[in-house]
């Protein structure tokens, strides 16, 4: 062994070191080793990865918090709601209560304007005419399922401020199923805490006379052949004015007693509900009744407005054909008042 490491030259008496020969069998023992360990890290990267990856993650679930408490009086809590409509969610106004009505109405007594009105409240949503659709007032069923779409915040239309809307409700004509199914409505109304909106003319002469007027236009359409219930111009509104329809003296009582019996039947109907009667004639003398409903609907107060222009100003002589016919007929009788000015436009 020691001539492998060390040889003595007799020649010059000195020494030759040879350096040993590297054992191919160690090499290669290394190399294994060192191919093992980086497999061993190698696979526990993997294992730790596929074991992140299939451990189910703790889903905490979100818990909504209960809303506070409103400060109300307790009687006024089953007019507080707190809908949650299946198309969206209200999000940060889940908690904003709402208060559900209805504009209760006939055909030109100034519901429209009064809508637009109300509309024009950032947190007021009134959805328009909605039973003019005969198929929606077609029987109670039809009639309840569109009341719960409404008041769920469902339904949409131009006025729709659902997510944070304080009232929300529509306008009902008595004529669209209203009276005819009072019995059932009420139960309705006060079951859910819907209050209702009476919205009606002093002047029944007045509103005959627009009930025939838009009847015409709606036959010939005066305005460039397009039908229009309300305007948004003095020029629009003096064209459709231009018409004086002619009112059949002989049916003019009757027909006047028919809308009061119509009116009182539906206060008579509807007095068990949370209700207040407004008229259109006490709107536009009297601009503290807008604040009256607004205080009704317990909404801020704002000031409302509205694009609408009327149509049919100034003294009922300007507007009817025969109108000393119509003079005749309603003189001495307990329906005189309406010949005389009802209010100063």
């Amino acid at each position: 062994m020691a001539e492998d490491l060390c040889l003595i030259n007799n020649k010059d008496s000195s020494f030759i070191i040879k350096v040993p020969k590297k054992s191919p069998l160690v090499s290669r023992m290394v190399l294994l080793l060192f191919a093992m360990i980086c497999g061993v890290y190698i696979c526990s990267i993997c294992l730790r990865q596929i074991n992140t990856q299939s451990r189910p993650k703790l889903v905490v679930p979100y818990m909504k918090r209960p809303c506070p408490a409103p400060a109300v009086e307790k009687g006024e809590l089953r007019y507080l709601h707190y809908p949650k409509p299946v198309t969206y969610e209200r999000e940060e106004c889940a908690c904003n209560p709402v208060r559900y009505f209805a504009i209760l109405s006939m055909q030109r007594s100034g519901s429209g304007w009064f809508e637009t009105l109300l509309n024009s409240h950032i947190n007021v949503s009134s959805n328009g005419e909605i039973f003019s659709n005969k198929e929606r007032r077609s029987n109670i069923s039809s009639i309840v399922n569109t009341l719960d779409k409404v008041y769920n915040l469902d339904w949409f239309s131009s006025a729709s401020k659902n997510e944070c809307s304080a009232a929300v409700g529509f306008k009902w004509m008595l004529n669209q199923g209203l009276l005819a199914h009072q019995e059932q409505i009420v139960e309705y109304f006060n079951r859910r805490g819907v209050s209702a909106v009476f919205l009606f003319r002093r002047n029944l002469l007045r509103r005959l006379i627009s009930v025939l007027a838009n009847n015409y236009d709606r036959d010939f359409k005066l305005l460039n052949g397009t039908h229009k219930s309300h305007v948004h111009s003095h020029h629009q509104a003096e064209i459709l004015a231009q018409y004086k329809p002619t009112i059949n003296a002989t049916l003019l009582i009757n027909n006047l007693k028919v809308v009061e019996d119509a009116t009182a039947k539906a206060l008579e109907y509807f007095n068990s509900t949370r209700h207040i009667i407004v008229y259109y004639e006490d709107l536009i003398s009297n601009k503290t009744k807008l604040a009256e409903v607004q205080g009704f609907l317990r909404v801020p107060l704002m000031e409302l407005k509205s694009r609408q222009v009327k149509i049919h100003k100034g003294s009922l002589a300007d507007h009817v054909q025969n109108w000393d016919d119509v003079n005749k007929t309603l003189t001495g009788t307990p329906y005189e008042r309406y010949l005389y000015a009802d209010y100063e436009m």
